[in-house]
């Protein structure tokens, strides 16, 4: 029986070398992987970042509507809503917050990682660095802003290629897999190398297909335009001029390191709407106008002269780093990302849908996940209960 335990002791401690000399030799991101696993919505502790910062002297808060939280929600969407692991859903219409809700012990303090939703911001602070001159034309090859992007058929890249994911990069839109580009890109340490020495397959300004690492390019690109840091530039020309009530966060690929641009701004569901209200408004924000209209229309308008991602119709659902919704007859911008994170406008409503979350739906209907256009009936009842 001794003999037995000692073999089997002996067993476990060989597997437990073998597991730990594999794990030393994986690659910096994959280690990094298998530690912190899944991403979540509240990850601000685990990557280093830098800080948005709001000007305290210069807040504008939301106001209440007269009608703020009279509506309560049926027993049926309470339950979707939780089912999904929704954290804040709110309504807000002509400037004034209808219906708040907090969920699941989250809070209007909390920041969430806005995942996905991101690459809007990327989009419109490509829009303020074009109409301050500083990107000369939407029509400049990438090589202009990144003299090494040369090889091969980056060349031909432009920024209206970026701006539209049809930059035919050689990126792989993979969540679960421990060894794809997608996953070395978020646990990773070394975004430019990455993203700037990735080859392009296809060629550009053809098809949409989307590639995160292509939004990742364009944030160099208007950091290299503007001599700025992503996460300046975005105080500077947005989160200050917007009048948020609380500091951002933008995580790191390092200390010190690169902005995450394609995923990873954190912010709360309240100040994440005034991204929203710039959607809903061409880019003014209260008589200021941050974005151009002319810029704001492109970057809300799908880019149509590009097949979609099935190759078979014209690119109808996507602008500048920008979703675009046909919900119900009504044309919709919105921004979005991974476990369900949309800030959506409903221009002929005035009216703002944000919804932040831990799950998503799985089930798709061409490009939409199910649970957008359910949570959008859920604000509908509420907007048409309050007109």
């Amino acid at each position: 029986m001794k003999t037995k335990k000692k073999t089997i002791l002996r067993l476990l401690v060989a597997l437990v070398v073998v597991l730990g000399v594999v794990y030393a030799s994986l690659p910096y991101y994959a280690r990094q992987a298998l530690i912190h696993w899944m991403p979540v919505i509240d990850d601000l502790e685990t990557f280093h970042r830098h800080t948005v910062h709001h000007n305290p002297d210069d807040v504008w808060h939301w106001p209440l509507s007269a009608d703020y939280n009279r509506y309560q929600l049926t027993e049926q969407d309470a339950h979707y809503l939780d089912s999904l692991r929704t954290v804040s859903f709110l309504v807000i219409r002509r400037d004034s917050i209808l219906f708040e809700s907090y969920r699941d012990g989250w809070n209007d303090t909390l920041t969430s990682n806005l995942y996905s939703a991101t690459k809007t911001i990327v989009g419109l602070l490509a829009g303020v660095a074009l109409d301050e001159g500083k990107i000369h034309s939407l029509d400049d090859p990438v090589s202009r802003y990144i003299p090494t992007y040369t090889k091969g058929m980056q060349a031909d890249v432009t920024l209206c290629d970026l701006l539209t994911m049809s930059g035919g990069m050689a990126w792989d839109e993979a969540y679960a897999s421990l060894f794809s580009v997608t996953t070395h890109g978020y646990y990773g340490n070394d975004l430019y190398d990455l993203v700037t020495g990735l080859e392009v397959t296809e060629k550009s300004g053809v098809q949409y297909a989307y590639r995160s690492g292509e939004t990742q390019l364009l944030a160099f690109v208007i950091e290299a335009a503007t001599g700025q840091t992503l996460s300046d530039y975005a105080e500077e020309k947005l989160w200050r001029p917007m009048q948020a009530e609380r500091d951002a966060y933008w995580l790191l690929d390092k200390k010190d390191g690169d902005e995450k641009a394609f995923c990873c701004f954190h912010t709360t569901a309240r100040d994440v709407a005034r991204f929203g209200s710039l959607l809903l408004h061409r880019g003014n924000w209260h008589g200021r106008q941050l974005v151009s209209e002319a810029y704001m229309d492109e970057l809300m308008r799908p880019a149509s002269y590009l097949k979609d991602q099935w190759g078979k119709d014209s690119l109808s659902y996507y602008g500048f780093q920008t979703w675009i919704m046909d919900y119900r007859g009504m044309c919709c911008p919105y921004m979005r990302g991974m476990l369900g994170q949309y800030i959506i406008a409903i221009p002929a409503l005035d009216a703002i849908v944000v919804r932040l979350g831990r799950k998503r739906s799985d089930v798709y209907h061409r490009e939409l996940t199910t649970d957008i256009t359910r949570y959008m009936d859920i604000a509908l009842k509420i907007l048409k209960e309050n007109q």
